[in-house]
């Protein structure tokens, strides 16, 4: 992938666990991404808000404010409604809040089968999909 091409792609990580969240961001950054990390609902909220991402890894149990909520509350907003978000927690898509993917999501993946190579492949091809198909 050509580094210019995610030199400016924003994400935040929006994860309770501090030590996932840091392999996350680590894992990201090293692909050339810039990472924001946000440990609670509300931080999450206002990170997003002040930093428009391109992309916000979004768990749904977190402190404050659910997961659930954050992206309803994103969607309702006129700076949110573009925002890409995946997903990413331990609940089975089944257990999640109904009515995520009408709210608009790239993906649902549950943390325990997600390996660090398969969140990188999973973030590029949402961020670059042309890059991604081509490699």
């Amino acid at each position: 992938m050509d580094p210019q091409s995610v030199v400016s792609k924003k994400i935040i990580i929006v994860e309770d666990d501090l030590s996932l969240a840091e392999i996350y961001k680590t894992r990201l950054e090293l692909i050339g991404y810039t990472c924001f990390l946000a440990y609670n609902g509300i931080t999450a909220l206002y990170f997003i808000q002040q930093e428009m991402p391109d992309l916000v890894l979004l768990d749904l149990m977190v402190p404050d404010i659910s997961g659930d909520q954050i992206l309803a509350t994103i969607r309702k907003s006129s700076w949110g409604q573009d925002i890409k978000v995946l997903i990413i927690s331990n609940l089975n898509e089944s257990d999640a809040p109904a009515g995520l993917r009408d709210l608009g999501i790239e993906d649902y993946v549950v943390k325990a089968s997600l390996s660090n190579d398969q969140l990188d492949g999973i973030v590029n091809k949402i961020l670059s999909p042309a890059q991604a198909q081509a490699a």
